[in-house]
């Protein structure tokens, strides 16, 4: 005969492993957005000067 070995994980246990997961998660977001900062990404070299006054007297 086989005891069943049913232990349920005790209130404070489990607020741990959320707390470590949440803890895990909000360092993985910081990380993310400074490698996201550190990344160049490409802007456009030539400014655009549009002259839309004819368009507003149109209206």
């Amino acid at each position: 005969m086989q005891l069943k070995y049913n232990r349920q994980s005790s209130l404070g246990s489990s607020l741990i492993k959320i707390l470590v997961k949440l803890l895990i998660a909000i360092v993985f977001f910081i990380l993310a957005i400074f490698l996201i900062e550190k990344v160049n990404f490409p802007s456009p070299e030539k400014k655009f000067n549009i002259d839309v006054t004819n368009e507003i007297k149109k209206l």
